[in-house]
């Protein structure tokens, strides 16, 4: 049986909507703990589990920690990224009156981690929000650097960064991590992402934290979305239970069009070595606006099931799209129905 997972957010924040999600075939969920932390999430799991003995289901939860991945800092509100237009990046430890003089002086202020800011220098190039956004920096001085935004959007807090082509490496995991594994149990937690898993060493220390906060029976879910991590997963294999291949970030780590056979790469992989694997990102992006899905996205769906895959999730479809419900049921029925082809043939 495939798992179907759906993301939690503001979309299916109602037991009803939850109830209706695991009728329509939805396993298990995944919590972004990259915002906020399992306490602070306690009243949204307490529906959450309350949704799934409603439709009779003992449901898969899946934590997604923070890890490696480096994010930007907090904002006020929302900023508006007009292509052409400039933007300047600063180190969020900037001191406060000077955080200020340069919020004022410019129309987008971004705060990034210390290490991005030393990465950067002119004629780098700077992804965020899983790609969506692309800022070219111009100059650097007083750690900040100003940039030209490429390709604009909006920009919300905390949402991914990347250097294009830098070699930056934040400790595998946080001490919001460790406190996220130490309450894990009391929060129904059947397992933990670890984001950006970059080696062998990335998954050992996880697991070493795992056995020292009483969570060693969690399963452990390697992310695969980067260069580093997909050509080192032969060691990574032997080390974690299942796989999650993350397409938003790993997308981000090479051309687009070489995507597809990574994917198909790393499936290969995981069913030569047994191991469970699950695909992530963008599995039914249209349907965040829209009641039904493109071809494509369905192709999408039945082929990597058909490619061996053991579960399928979606993220902001489920957390901030109209139909969450909707996400699910064609996600289910499609993922089944390649289950079929797969048995079959």
């Amino acid at each position: 049986m495939i798992d179907i997972y759906g993301t939690l957010g503001p979309s299916c924040s109602s037991e009803q909507v939850l109830t209706r999600m695991f009728c329509s075939g939805m396993t298990g969920i995944r919590l972004n703990l990259s915002h906020i932390s399992l306490r602070e999430s306690a009243q949204q799991l307490e529906i959450f589990h309350s949704a799934a003995r409603r439709a009779g289901v003992k449901p898969l939860l899946l934590v997604d920690m923070q890890g490696p991945e480096l994010r930007i800092g907090r904002l006020p509100a929302p900023l508006i990224l007009n292509e052409n237009e400039k933007a300047v990046l600063f180190d969020e430890q900037m001191p406060e009156d000077e955080r200020r003089s340069l919020c004022a002086k410019y129309d987008a202020a971004i705060p990034v981690p210390q290490v991005v800011c030393q990465a950067l220098a002119p004629g780098e190039e700077v992804l965020m929000d899983d790609g969506r956004l692309l800022l070219k920096v111009t100059e650097t001085a007083g750690g900040a650097a100003l940039t030209q935004i490429v390709r604009g959007g909006t920009l919300s807090g905390r949402k991914s960064v990347k250097v294009v082509g830098a070699d930056i490496h934040p400790p595998t995991m946080t001490a919001a991590d460790l406190m996220n594994i130490r309450d894990a149990a009391d929060f129904g937690v059947t397992g933990i992402m670890q984001p950006f898993v970059r080696n062998r060493e990335d998954l050992i220390t996880v697991k070493r934290a795992l056995g020292e906060n009483g969570a060693e029976n969690l399963q452990l879910v390697a992310k695969i979305e980067n260069r580093e991590g997909m050509e080192r997963l032969e060691t990574l294999l032997p080390v974690c239970d299942a796989v999650c291949i993350a397409r938003g970030d790993l997308g981000n780590d090479m051309q687009l069009w070489q995507l597809p056979a990574a994917q198909k790469k790393i499936s290969a992989a995981c069913r030569a070595a047994g191991r469970y694997f699950m695909v992530a990102t963008q599995m039914l992006a249209s349907m965040e606006n829209r009641a039904v899905p493109t071809r494509a996205e369905v192709n999408d769906i039945f082929n990597t099931v058909a490619d061996g895959a053991s579960g399928v999730m979606v993220t902001g479809e489920t957390a901030v799209g109209q139909y969450p419900v909707d996400v699910i049921r064609f996600l289910a029925a499609t993922a089944r129905e390649a289950e079929k082809y797969r048995i079959s043939h």
